[in-house]
């Protein structure tokens, strides 16, 4: 599953693609599990990191892991985006907020999302 998880260039920006695309609820759960390999190396509040969820499908186990790895990943990540979330539960995105007491924005668009990623905003 880490062939889902990869850095690409966006402007001059590295960033970290979680493609959760069209997985299934095991797939997005081992695939979200491996994304701290790649993150917690990377020095404290430096990392970008767009996930792409649709098409994804989920059940408990792959919204808990989403929910854990926030929170672990938080002190290294600048700033998150989300696309494709049109399928997650319509509660899970704010239980994911509040629980990650981080900011996910979401963008219809993986190109909208790299712009903003790639931008010195930080603010939503």
């Amino acid at each position: 599953m880490h062939e889902r998880i990869r850095f690409i260039d966006h402007h001059g920006k590295r960033t970290l693609l979680v493609d959760l695309s069209n997985c299934s609820a095991d797939e997005v759960e081992e695939t979200v599990r491996g994304a701290p390999d790649y993150i917690t190396i990377e020095p404290p509040g430096s990392v970008l990191v767009l996930t792409d969820f649709t098409g994804a499908s989920f059940d408990r186990d792959a919204l808990r892991a989403i929910k854990e790895t926030a929170v672990f990943d938080k002190p290294f990540v600048k700033k998150s985006a989300l696309i494709g979330t049109e399928d997650l539960p319509a509660s899970f995105y704010d239980e994911l907020t509040s629980y990650s007491r981080r900011d996910l924005l979401i963008f219809k668009t993986r190109e909208e999302a790299l712009d903003w990623l790639a931008s010195d905003s930080v603010d939503g």
